[in-house]
Parts: C-alpha cells; sequence; structure tokens
C-alpha cells in the first residue's frame, strides 16, 4: 500500500514489482498475490489496462490511520484515559502536530495557513515503518 498511497495513481502490479526490487528480491507472483488481497479486502479498485490491472488506494493513507485510531479508541472502556495515555506517549512533534490539526478543526489557521490537514500535521505517518508490499505483519 505504500507505493499505491505515495504515487497517488494507478499503478501496475510490474511497477510495484520493479520498485520492490530496487530492495529485495521478490516474485510477480507475490506481488500479484498482495495486490489482489487487497483488492478483495476493498483497499484498491482496479481496472482493466490491456492484459494487466492498474490499481488505485480507495483511500488516503491519513483516512486509514485515523479509521484504526478511531476503532482502538471505540474500543476503549475509558474514552478519556485512552487518550490521556496516548498523547503521553507522543513525541514532541506529534504533539504539535496535534495542535495544528486542532487549529484546523478550530478554523483558527483559515485560508492564511494555505496548508491541508496533512502538510499542517507533518504528512502521512508510517512512511518508514509499514512493509512496502503491504504484508508487514499487519495482514494487509
Amino acid at each position: 500500500m505504500t507505493r499505491v498511497w505515495r504515487w497517488n495513481r494507478p499503478v501496475t502490479v510490474r511497477e510495484v514489482l520493479e520498485d520492490l526490487q530496487k530492495d529485495r528480491s521478490i516474485a510477480y507472483t507475490t506481488v500479484m498475490t498482495v495486490m489482489d488481497n487487497l483488492h478483495q479486502k476493498g483497499w484498491v479498485r482496479r481496472e482493466v489496462d490491456g492484459r494487466a490491472y492498474r490499481y488505485t488506494a480507495v483511500s488516503t493513507r491519513a483516512a486509514y490511520a485515523a479509521a484504526l485510531m478511531n476503532e482502538a479508541w471505540a474500543q476503549s472502556d475509558n474514552p478519556a484515559a485512552a487518550l490521556v495515555a496516548f498523547f503521553g506517549m507522543m513525541s514532541p512533534e506529534q504533539r504539535e502536530a496535534l495542535r495544528a490539526a486542532m487549529r484546523i478543526l478550530q478554523g483558527d489557521l483559515g485560508d492564511a495557513g494555505g496548508e491541508d490537514a496533512e502538510g499542517a500535521a507533518g504528512g502521512e505517518p508510517g512512511e518508514d515503518g509499514e512493509a512496502a508490499d503491504g504484508a508487514g505483519g499487519t495482514g494487509r
């Protein structure tokens, strides 16, 4: 998913394969299987392009991260305590990104800031921590 999100355009299995092969040896069929699994799970949509498919992300990485956080928070029997614990784990940079996001929600930035929520919050998380083939232990 990292490459689909980063490139922000329809991609083929071959394009993902060639990029992955810069870092490691991986088979075409492995990448094809992961892309098909992502499609079956509803993470990407695909359209026929000649004899291949072009895959496009269904949502942004930011939307995915937000959904994960919301799901985790909803599981808590004490949402306020969960938030306090979560905020306590944040780095100073993450806390500043949270403050920037709150300013956006409160309308304090207006048009003068010129940034959207992702830009003001420092971009999308997980760029270096996620397996690029979508198989980084998350099952996605």
